[in-house]
């Protein structure tokens, strides 16, 4: 029977009866923007912020108490891998009962409301791979019966999947992964209609990794080397592959699977390995949108329409989408307690010598933290922008209208330099906010060290973020060839990397851009930023070409010559993510201006975060802007003035600014970075609730300690002997 949910509409997430800290209270009351009105744009509405409030409180007032967090540090992953997977059950339960999904035939994971119902629960779901990856896989792979046949199983969680591509072997290299899938006709014993025999041949191919294969999925959707029935090698294709009893949940014949053990972080997971000794399969487990193999193991490519396949592209590139989107996320929550806690701890004396100062108003802590703040917000735009520009490119090909194979290749590019850049950002801020709280970012309780070590695995999924940005220059090369040659540059219009070709005329052309400020507060103009950024892109770019020709010319093969300017090409990557970041960030602003969503004091306080996140970048990379003259040394000389500038302006806004992201203390989980600001009674009750407190004297002293203190073991007698 499921337990009641039934709640009024939810007070905003910021509501405390608690007093609250009095530095915290006057830094609120000294902002100068609608922190509501920023609220509502992250949500994307008043009504989907009233929304979001109303699913976090039934999540946090459940009545069976499923959801609490509170223990979490003090249990053991198993235990945590149990309660998460009750967290789940639950979940189904409550979105069942309130309709979520309704209208989406009854597919949860596909409503509006799933994601922040998901992140309301503020726990790590070890299911999770299953809307992740295995359900696109089946949209994305599978013909419409296969489709008719294992997503109403998928709906009703009879079927909880996994994707099952990296191997103990290898990893990102899918050519080289060793899996096999041959095929056995009807007539040599296979099932009626024929079948694939999955193997792993070796320890190496061993699937190593995925999410939720260890003990939570019963399906996998498994990539594999596919055997005809002529004994040719297809390739990597995709193979729904039963792992479990549906009934009961053991191991079916011929697979072994586990659990890889702890990890530096999301333990909640049951991260998997899996071995397949001759594990027989139904024929038409094998996705067949794209390939089919007949009853007598012929092969053959099926004569889809172009569309089709860049739906499915478009499909699985939404969540690396997701990745960037997270990025943001991960930050907000990161910057919301060391802000917070900044604000609330003092450090030193001001010239009275009474007086505390603030550990915020340090301009090195500031220094530390405000830019990554930037960077959460402009993540943000551009994490809203990509997802958006995908959905649309999606609409257009499923309603038949032109999407080239270029504008796919192009959102590919943009997708792989966002992943790899802010995920990198991300996870080093996260560790930044840390050692900004001191001693306490240490605890566990601070809630730093779980935010951290769980995202720590979003540089290297889904594109390790040193491969990627060979797959964003492989595009953009193609972009300057156009340019170059005078030929097709037109077919780029509907792409992002457009934006880079006035400047790239200009380079190629011999001719030479320059920087239009003529002051230093010329240099906190934003289309005067974006166009450095745009230069130091394409110049950056430009340079790759060049060198990869030069080598090639000099008689290096292109192999060698591609593999010496690798690290050209990850600069050439991050300078083209800060201008698609800072071009995102700007045009986000306008955007809400223009449907009038917020003010003047909005817009104002957003445009000093982007001010602040380009002049910083500008500062760390500053050789990149100087070295072909576009900036001068004087202008050059105003950059690290206007990052001090830009500190100073938000400083009276950042807790406003943090308090907009409204993350309720239930999903926060950190005692540091409380709404109250009442810190240190919080880190107090953390540690006492610590089972090593249960009794005065600890679990350690007898017999061990005991042995030491009072049994002599330790007494020096001036002899020696041998043990």
């Amino acid at each position: 029977m499921v337990t009641s949910v039934s709640i009024s509409q939810a007070a905003p997430a910021m509501t405390r009866n608690t007093r609250m800290n009095p530095d915290l209270k006057r830094e609120r009351e000294h902002a100068t923007f609608n922190v509501e009105k920023v609220t509502n744009m992250v949500d994307g509405g008043k009504a989907a912020t009233d929304r979001r409030r109303f699913l976090e409180q039934v999540i946090s007032r459940d009545p069976t108490g499923i959801f609490s967090n509170e223990d979490n540090h003090y249990l053991h992953r198993t235990e945590r891998h149990v309660r998460a997977i009750a967290k789940h059950v639950r979940l189904i339960e409550i979105c069942r009962k309130l309709g979520i999904g309704k209208e989406c035939g009854g597919e949860v994971t596909e409503s509006k409301d799933w994601l922040p119902i998901l992140d309301a629960v503020a726990d790590d779901l070890p299911t999770a791979l299953h809307w992740v990856m295995f359900l696109p896989n089946i949209k994305s792979l599978c013909d419409d019966e296969q489709q008719a046949t294992w997503l109403p199983l998928c709906r009703d969680w009879r079927v909880i999947g996994c994707y099952a591509q990296t191997e103990l072997g290898h990893g990102s290299n899918v050519r080289a992964l060793e899996t096999t899938a041959t095929f056995v006709p009807e007539s040599k014993g296979g099932q009626k209609g024929g079948s694939f025999i999955i193997d792993s041949p070796s320890m190496t191919a061993a699937k190593f990794w995925p999410g939720t294969l260890g003990k939570t999925g019963n399906h996998a959707m498994v990539i594999a080397r596919l055997i005809d029935g002529d004994g040719v090698d297809r390739g990597i294709h995709n193979f729904i592959v039963p792992l479990r009893s549906m009934e009961d949940h053991s191991l079916l014949p011929g697979v072994k699977t586990g659990d890889i053990g702890p990890k530096i972080g999301y333990n909640n997971m049951d991260n998997g390995f899996a071995y397949f000794d001759k594990v027989e399969i139904p024929r038409r487990n094998m996705a067949m949108r794209f390939a089919v193999v007949d009853e007598n193991g012929k092969y053959s490519k099926k004569h889809v329409s172009d569309a089709a396949s860049k739906v499915a592209y478009i499909t699985m590139m939404q969540v690396r989408s997701m990745i960037v989107k997270g990025s943001s996320k991960a930050l907000a929550m990161a910057t919301t307690i060391a802000i917070r806690y900044s604000a609330v701890r003092k450090q030193g004396y001001k010239e009275d010598g009474k007086t505390e100062v603030q550990v915020l108003d340090y301009k090195q802590q500031q220094h530390r933290i405000f830019p990554l703040l930037a960077a959460s917000y402009c993540f943000f735009f551009s994490g809203r922008k990509l997802w958006d520009h995908l959905k649309v490119i999606e609409s257009k090909l499923i309603n038949k209208k032109p999407v080239t194979k270029l504008q796919v290749a192009d959102i590919h590019a943009t997708s792989s330099a966002l992943k790899s850049f802010n995920t990198m950002v991300a996870a080093d801020g996260i560790e930044e906010c840390r050692k900004a709280c001191g001693g306490h970012g240490f605890l566990s309780s601070s809630g730093l060290p779980e935010i951290m070590c769980s995202y720590l695995q979003s540089p290297t999924v889904e594109g390790d973020n040193h491969m990627l940005p060979q797959q964003v220059v492989k595009v953009l090369l193609k972009l300057v060839q156009a340019v170059q040659n005078e030929d097709g540059v037109e077919d780029y219009k509907p792409c992002d990397s457009y934006a880079l070709v006035p400047s790239l005329k200009v380079i190629l052309a011999g001719q030479q851009e320059k920087c239009t400020a003529i002051n230093s507060d010329d240099m906190g103009d934003l289309p005067t930023l974006l166009l450095a950024f745009r230069h130091r892109a394409a110049m950056l770019l430009v340079k790759v070409a060049k060198q990869l020709n030069d080598d090639v010319t000099g008689g290096k093969s292109m192999q060698d010559a591609w593999n010496d300017a690798l690290i050209a090409m990850a600069k050439a990557s991050k300078g083209y993510s800060l201008y698609l970041l800072l071009q995102n960030f700007m045009e986000g602003i306008l955007e809400e201006q223009r449907n009038q969503l917020f003010g003047m004091g909005e817009a104002k306080v957003l445009s000093d975060l982007a001010r602040l996140f380009a002049l910083y970048w500008m500062e760390k990379d500053l050789g990149d802007f100087i070295q072909d003259g576009f900036l001068s040394p004087k202008q050059a000389s105003w950059v690290a003035p206007g990052v001090l500038k830009y500190l100073d302006l938000i400083r009276p806004n950042a807790v406003a600014l943090v308090d907009a992201y409204d993350i309720s203390d239930f999903r926060l989980k950190s005692v540091l970075g409380r709404y109250d600001g009442n810190v240190y009674p919080h880190i107090l009750k953390a540690a006492y609730k610590d089972p090593l407190n249960a009794a005065d004297i600890g679990p350690a002293y007898d017999p061990e300690l005991k042995r030491l203190i009072t049994g002599g073991v330790g007494v020096y007698n001036g002899t020696a002997s041998r043990l």
